[in-house]
């Protein structure tokens, strides 16, 4: 009992917890340099013990508990019935879990699951009491109704029998049930009841069907009429469908086989190689005889019993029995004798010689060889020679059949051939022959000489590009220039160009540097230089023809395309030869850029100087000219016609590249029909020009001047009407290009309005803030400054994260090596007292 209150006392008021007195030791102060007027401080006092054992209980809960928990995937689940739903309340809850829980245990779970707690029951009895009873079924039936039972059996063991039974039943038993016993036994006696009439039906229907048997046969005979057998045939076989009929086609049709491999390129090589071998032997052969004496000698004997298998004996000194004058030739067999003493050691010499021949022979003769035609056409035209002619020789005498086919085969062009050395040799080797020997010759070259079938062969063929080049050139500066020749040369650059492209470069670099040397040093010297010859132009085409001419840069055609430029604008037009030429560069131009339509502002010149200098009338449409054509001389009207009568006997035609050859006379008919050709020619590559360049957005400037020119053309009654339509047409096409690009307008300058006086209103801020800048500048500066201040923040709990979780990892470690130790330790122990009571029990024995 306390005591009592005075009733004027007043309640103590309330106890306020009083915090400890920190640690001074764990109080650190932050000092300010500089203390500064209305600036709030914060943290001048802070508590970094108490602050760390704070962020260490934290990681403690989370970060180590996350650590811990990282290889665990698995997660409780409370399924229980409204375990989360708060509108029901705990005693439903309760009452439908119950439910629940009852209405599964009553549910079967699974049909084939018989180890419930369900008891099976048949009748009314368990299954357990009803198999104390042994019942046995008779099963005494045929083989039609082996393991059938009756439905009264059925019912009665799988249920339902109680209801057939008491349909069986008379109405007199009905109030005294029978016993287990008697029912079965009723059930057996009736089942082998019906089994009985079911016999019985049986071998009623088997009667019936041997009567019925035996009066189709009585009744066979009596029908004579029958159904033809195309008929039955056709009831019988019904057409197949065009499904079947396919089938059986690709049943029929030829699988394919198996070929051999395909051969490399080294080895198609090597037997091209062995194969030419043998047919140059086999010439050379021809040509020193040696075919003609061995079908001279006479034919060996051969007895009946030779098998022909090519056995033969040492020596065979049999020979064919001849008679002379009714008499028996005994010299010739005497000489025969002696000859082939002599000649015995000559054939076992030239045996292997003689079986490689043979070989190269059936070879040349198979569907393979590639015999010369010239040889052939030869042969053909001996025999159709009298016979006086083929036997007369050149000096009068004649000559036998072996001496004409050692001369045939003489002249017959040699299958091998060693790479030439200089282009000399190249020229020996393919002078006086025809286009298509001289082909045969280079092809022979680079098949005798493969790359794969020597080491040096590689750069013989390199060298051998260079000297067809050379050869080229020659032969586009003789007189007159074999152009087929030319032609047909081209296929073997490209082929060796397609071998050996890096050399094919150099050699064709080097052929287009020199031209371009010989144009510079004529310039120096003589201030102008004169159009290349036909070897250049054919060696420009050539270039076009091997490397690509669409790249945008490329060690050969580049140098061309300068080559060409240079040509078209440093070379003067002083007659009617360079104007061929010159075309014939225009044309070089348009096949380069075809593909990649790179504007050559020189080709459009070159084609504006030739309608100039074709032009009658050149005052009308004041256009400029540049360099090498020139407004005025004898050189701008080289195209102007001489004579109008000369116009209707032209035809329009290719221009021949012959003419840009040497200089050749011409009459002054044949001079027009070149002027206009040439025109006609400078048109047609006109009206290419306007095709490719017109989506060009500088088209129509570009284009301008030559509209004049045009209209002059088109104006000009000189002119063959078939080249004024042609100005018309290039006219029509340029009008209808489109214009791509839009004309320069100078912009219209806005008025400058006059200096207005106003003031000018500064806005002055708070001292401390960051002037001269607006709401949205502050906004986003305090943005940056605190995603700064959060971003070093975070860097730094990261860090901290990091150094826990190494703290905590080098514990886990040190604790698993400290119980390592101890098991260790622990098991040192036993070990020990283990060698110490068998040391212990062995100085007892040895002391007993």
């Amino acid at each position: 009992m306390g005591k009592a209150r005075p009733a004027g006392a007043r309640r103590p008021a309330p106890r306020t917890p009083v915090k400890a007195n920190p640690n001074p030791f764990e109080v650190k102060v932050n000092r300010q340099k500089f203390q500064i007027l209305g600036r709030k401080t914060r943290h001048d006092v802070g508590l970094p013990g108490v602050s760390r054992a704070r962020a260490i209980r934290k990681r403690t809960q989370t970060l180590l508990k996350e650590y811990k928990d990282r290889d665990k995937s698995n997660v409780f689940k409370d399924k229980r019935f409204g375990e989360y739903n708060s509108d029901i309340s705990p005693e439903e809850k309760m009452l439908k879990r119950f439910a629940l829980e009852q209405q599964r245990h009553h549910e079967k779970k699974s049909i084939y699951n018989l180890n419930e707690d369900e008891e099976l029951t048949h009748y009314g009895q368990s299954l357990a009491d009803i198999e104390k009873h042994h019942d046995i079924v008779d099963s005494d039936s045929d083989a039609e109704d082996r393991g059938a039972l009756s439905a009264e059996l059925t019912a009665a063991h799988f249920g339902g029998g109680a209801r057939l039974l008491q349909k069986t039943a008379p109405q007199e038993e009905e109030d005294k049930p029978k016993s287990r016993k008697e029912l079965i036994e009723e059930l057996i006696a009736k089942s082998k009841q019906e089994k009985r009439e079911k016999q019985a039906q049986r071998e009623d229907a088997l009667e019936l069907t041997e009567k019925l048997d035996q009066d189709w046969k009585e009744i066979q005979t009596l029908l004579s009429h029958r159904t033809p057998k195309s008929e039955n045939r056709e009831k019988e076989k019904p057409k197949p469908d065009a499904y079947d009929v396919m089938v059986r086609e690709l049943g029929f049709e030829m699988k394919a086989q198996p070929s051999n491999r395909m051969k490399t390129e080294e080895e198609l090589a090597k037997e091209e190689q062995e194969r030419l071998r043998k047919l140059e032997a086999e010439r050379l052969r021809r040509m020193l005889g040696k075919d003609e004496d061995e079908k001279t000698k006479k034919p060996r004997h051969m007895s009946a019993d030779d098998l022909n298998d090519g056995f033969i004996l040492d020596r065979d000194d049999r020979r064919l029995l001849s008679y002379k004058d009714g008499k028996m030739n005994v010299e010739d067999i005497q000489e025969g004798r002696s000859r082939e003493a002599s000649s015995l050691e000559e054939e076992e010499e030239g045996e292997e010689s003689d079986e490689e021949e043979e070989e190269g022979q059936e070879e040349s003769e198979g569907p393979d060889s590639c015999s010369d035609l010239d040889s052939n056409e030869d042969s053909e035209e001996d025999l159709e020679k009298p016979e006086e002619e083929q036997c007369q020789a050149p000096g009068g005498g004649s000559l036998s059949h072996g001496q004409r086919a050692g001369r045939a085969a003489g002249s017959e062009l040699p299958y091998t051939f060693a790479a030439p050395e200089s282009c000399e040799e190249l020229r020996l080797l393919l002078s006086g022959r025809s286009v298509e020997e001289q082909l045969l010759v280079v092809e022979r070259i680079q098949k005798c000489n493969h790359p794969s079938l020597a080491v040096g062969n590689k750069s013989k063929l390199e060298k051998l590009f260079g000297f067809l080049l050379e050869y080229v050139g020659d032969l586009a500066t003789s007189d007159p220039p074999d152009l087929k020749a030319i032609d047909r040369l081209v296929l073997q650059l490209y082929n060796l160009c397609q071998m050996f492209p890096e050399s094919a470069s150099s050699s064709m670099q080097f052929v287009l540097r020199d031209a371009m040397h010989e144009m510079e040093e004529m310039i120096e010297t003589r201030g102008r230089a004169a159009l290349p010859g036909l070897d250049v132009l054919i060696y420009l085409k050539i270039a076009g023809l091997l490397f690509p001419t669409s790249d945008f840069r490329h060690p050969v055609v580049t140098p061309a395309l300068m080559c060409m430029s240079q040509i078209l604008t440093k070379c003067p037009v002083l007659s009617l030869r360079d104007v061929v030429k010159g075309l014939f560069v225009c044309c070089l131009f348009l096949d380069y850029v075809s593909l990649s339509r790179r504007f050559i502002p020189e080709l459009v010149n070159f084609l504006l100087g030739i309608l100039y200098i074709a032009a009658p009338n050149k005052q009308s449409h004041g256009s400029m000219l540049v360099h090498p054509f020139r407004p005025h001389g004898k050189n701008s009207e080289l195209l102007l016609l001489s004579s109008e009568d000369d116009v209707a006997t032209w035809q329009r035609g290719s221009l021949p590249l012959h003419w840009a050859s040497g200089p050749r006379a011409l009459t002054t008919a044949e001079a027009n029909h070149v002027r206009l050709s040439c025109l006609a020619t400078g048109l047609a590559l006109l009206r290419r020009c306007v095709l490719m360049y017109g989506a060009l957005p500088s088209f129509h400037a570009i284009f301008r001047p030559l509209r004049g020119l045009l209209k002059e053309h088109q104006g000009a009654r000189s002119h063959p009407p078939e080249l004024q339509e042609l100005a018309q047409s290039i006219l029509t096409d340029i009008e209808n290009q489109t214009q791509l690009c839009r004309p320069l307008i100078c912009e219209k300058s806005k008025p400058v309005p006059l200096k207005l006086f106003t003031p000018r209103l500064v806005r002055v801020l708070e001292f401390g803030r960051k002037q001269g800048s607006t709401k949205e500048e502050q906004e986003r500066k305090r943005l940056i400054h605190k995603h700064k201040r959060e971003f070093k923040g975070a860097i730094r709990e990261i860090r901290k994260d990091n150094q826990f979780l190494a703290r905590m990892q080098l514990s886990e470690i040190m604790e698993r090596d400290a119980e390592r130790k101890r098991k260790v330790k622990q098991l040192f122990n036993s070990l020990a007292t283990q060698e110490g009571e068998w040391k212990a029990l062995k100085r007892k024995k040895f002391k007993k």
